[in-house]
């Protein structure tokens, strides 16, 4: 260490992590809204895989190359890497806008894919190199810095959803690199050096206010084709659940598009000039209860609102959970258009998620109606943390069916193929949900309606379930309404259920058993595994002629993107974290059982993680807030353990009862939390807050506590590489730790997630002991 490191002052080394770290976790989680919208939602987890390998790659390098890094000062070095990191972050911004993938992993585009993912990761690559000199030299200072390390990151998870919300996802992104600009002039050893990182700041935050409409920097390809913003969009808008546009139509026409893909209308009519003339299917439950009370969960543009109106309905409410669709466009700039659709007294909107809405609400509807809400959107939560999914489960149609009247009727409208899977898997699952609810023979509960016959994919359907029978009244409207639109085709009638898979469905009783021997996936999506539209196998996925693809082929790509990210993951680990350590003859460990307990570790803690995130976006109530919540009081309380941990360093042998005891609670919070936080579901906001905190707090005080505690021990055997080995092999189990949780929850629940958190700390319990063996043979060895 040089006189300048040892003379720094301490408060202008903390605030320089903290800026640090504030940059890199800020981008890391703009990085998850922005892959969604340019490429799949199923690519948004990607940002945490590629943070972890950057950072652990930092991390060797430091190692590998530490002599030529000893020749400069920590905070010159904190701030050339800063300045580069800050310029790196414009370019990688611009190279991800401008890759295109397409609907299809193969050739051309799994080689883009890891393009995007390792330009993605060299942002973090920097920052792991500062970090790891920063700490190698600081050793002393270790509690102080890494608990700015900790306060700078969880600050980043406060600071990203207004970002998103007043910026934009590529502005986040510009943001970060500001960040990283101020972080270089923080770490600056003088005036002359600060002045390089303080003159960038200038065009760099010019850039930023020019694009704040995105006029220079923007999505140029999305969801794999040419995104053209002269096309019809006429208004553009990020927050952080999606990016919304409105589209002009040479009619005259306006809709919405969110993440560039899904789609929804803006009504422009009057209730009273309504004239349904196509997609007749949706308005069966108008003909059933035409003036009955609604509670229409995804509005969007109006459509269902504006049909329940022309009904007859005098009480509308609607629930529409992106506030930019609500404030800014039906009730802000195309008010007019609408007709104040929004503002009618007959109408209540809530901008909020439709299934915590309804669940808190103490009215009772109708009908409660959902009509092709599939966004398909990843929120700010990340990967899988999507709202709309768990819409789609038996817990929430059973809370559905719970806030009906004793007569009323849940709607459900999906689109269908010619072999069923979507609205056959609504069935499923309403299915399930009666059964919980005493139901033993479905068959009068169900009308099932299709937009033409089932003879090509993307027919609408629609599904209505009672908790009582449909009357002999209901099957008289519901044939007049059949008479009146000769589209319309019955696919199961109480009165005449007719020959085809719904009819097979609901007659077996158990569509789990059915599902069983069905060749899509229709099995009733829970909670626990809230995956309601995967109903493809990885098989069905790679094999299916690009000609016979269905409008669903995309969304169950998430399962082949899965496999895809694990490769380039596991190739990356090897190429940027092993084999560079074991090339080196001197790093090479003598023993690999000792990093075992890092792996666990590594593991452990990125499954715990992912699974809570998950977990408290259906408690909190938006998925946004799982993310600022979740993480933040992780990252703090786990920053806060590490520090405490040096109470176990002087009698190691309690340190290794904290995995074991962090394994025993995260196996009865497997198990446990699902029917805690239903519970409590009904708390008022701050009380869920509190709840939060005291399951999260704790858990993550332990979380703090063996990763610092292992470095410890493997003190003795530094000289040796083995403290560089546990670095690395801890960042690979984390980075293929991101994936694999995704992966566990997808084909075996959310449950089972966590539980595998807590399996992975029962073996760093299990490795401790071989560890401190391993430490302890090579002081005898020593002293000998």
């Amino acid at each position: 260490m040089s006189a300048d490191d040892r003379n720094g002052t301490p408060v202008a080394a903390i605030a320089a992590i903290a800026l640090t770290s504030f940059g890199a976790l800020l981008l890391e989680l703009a990085l998850t809204r922005l892959f969604s919208v340019v490429l799949f939602y199923h690519f948004a987890f990607l940002a945490i895989s590629v943070a972890l390998l950057g950072l652990g790659a930092g991390g060797v390098f430091a190692h590998l190359a530490r002599e030529r890094l000893a020749r400069h000062s920590t905070r010159s070095l904190g701030s050339l890497l800063c300045l580069a990191n800050a310029l790196v972050i414009v370019v990688m911004l611009e190279l991800v806008l401008h890759m295109q993938i397409s609907a299809a992993l193969a050739g051309r585009n799994f080689l883009m894919l890891s393009a995007i993912y390792l330009a993605s990761a060299v942002p973090f690559f920097l920052t792991g190199v500062l970090f790891s000199v920063v700490f190698a030299r600081a050793a002393a200072r270790i509690p102080l810095l890494y608990g700015a390390d900790l306060a700078g990151g969880a600050l980043a998870c406060l600071a990203l959803i207004p970002s998103l919300n007043a910026l934009g996802g590529p502005n986040t992104v510009l943001g970060a690199s500001l960040v990283m600009l101020l972080a270089s002039a923080a770490w600056a050893p003088d005036a002359r050096a600060r002045r390089r990182p303080l003159l960038a700041l200038l065009p760099l935050g010019l850039l930023l206010i020019a694009n704040l409409n995105g006029a220079l920097i923007d999505v140029v390809y999305a969801k794999g084709g040419r995104h053209d913003r002269s096309r019809g969009v006429e208004y553009a808008r990020w927050n952080a659940i999606s990016r919304v546009e409105v589209i002009a139509h040479p009619d005259g026409a306006r809709s919405l598009r969110i993440d560039a893909d899904a789609g929804s209308a803006i009504m422009g009519v009057e209730p009273r000039d309504w004239r349904d003339s196509s997609d007749a299917v949706p308005t069966l439950v108008n003909a059933l209860r035409p003036r009955g009370a609604y509670a229409i969960i995804g509005p969007g543009g109006g459509v269902d609102v504006l049909r329940a109106l022309a009904a007859g309905s005098t009480n509308v409410t609607g629930i529409e959970i992106n506030d930019i669709i609500v404030d800014d466009i039906m009730r802000g700039r195309y008010a007019a258009f609408c007709h104040h659709l929004y503002d009618r007294p007959e109408v209540r909107i809530h901008v909020g998620d439709g299934r915590s809405f309804i669940r808190g609400s103490t009215e009772r509807y109708d009908v409660v109606q959902m009509t092709l809400v599939d966004t398909w959107a990843s929120t700010s939560a990340g990967a899988y943390a999507l709202s709309e999914n768990t819409l789609y489960t038996v817990e929430a149609f059973r809370e559905y069916l719970d806030h009906l009247k004793p007569d009323g009727m849940l709607a459900v409208t999906r689109w269908e193929f010619r072999r069923p899977r979507e609205a056959l898997r609504v069935v499923s699952v309403a299915m399930e949900a009666l059964r919980s609810m005493g139901v033993r023979d479905p068959a009068g509960h169900f009308l099932v309606f299709s937009e033409g016959p089932l003879d090509e994919d993307g027919r609408a359907v629609i599904v209505l379930t009672k908790r009582s029978a449909f009357t002999a009244e209901e099957e008289a409207a519901a044939r007049g309404f059949a008479a009146r639109h000769p589209r319309v085709v019955p696919l199961y009638v109480p009165w005449a259920p007719g020959l085809n898979e719904f009819s097979a469905l609901i007659a077996s009783g158990d569509p789990r058993a059915f599902a069983r021997g069905y060749e899509f996936n229709v099995a009733p999506a829970t909670d626990d595994s809230p995956f309601f539209f995967f109903t493809l196998n990885l098989r069905q996925i790679l094999t299916t002629p690009r000609a016979a693809r269905g409008i669903d082929w995309r969304v169950n790509l998430g399962v082949a993107v899965l496999a895809a990210v694990l490769v380039i993951s596991t190739a990356a680990v090897v190429a940027f974290l092993l084999l560079p350590l074991l090339l080196q003859k001197r790093s090479r460990p003598r023993s690999a059982s000792p990093l075992l307990y890092f792996v666990a570790v590594g593991l452990g803690f990125i499954l715990v993680e992912i699974a809570f995130v998950q977990r408290f976006v259906l408690f909190l109530g938006h998925p946004s807030h799982a993310l600022t919540v979740v993480i933040f009081l992780l990252l703090l309380s786990s920053g806060t353990g590490s520090i405490l941990s040096r109470r176990f360093l002087a009698q190691p042998a309690r340190a290794r009862w904290v995995p074991a005891g962090l394994a025993l609670a995260l196996g009865g919070c497997a198990f446990v939390l699902p029917t805690v936080l239903s519970s409590l579901a009904g708390l008022g906001f701050a009380a869920k807050l509190l709840v939060g905190a005291g399951i999260l707090v704790p858990l993550g005080l332990a979380m703090g506590v063996p990763f610092p505690v292992g470095l410890s021990a493997l003190a003795p055997v530094a000289t040796r590489g083995e403290v560089e080995w546990a670095w690395a092999v801890n960042a690979a189990a984390s980075v293929l730790g991101s994936v694999l949780a995704v992966a566990i929850a997808v084909n075996f629940g959310l449950t089972w997630t966590l539980a595998c958190g807590a399996v992975a700390y029962a073996a760093a319990f299990l490795a401790m002991g071989r560890l401190r063996s391993r430490a302890d043979q090579v002081v005898a060895e020593s002293a000998a």
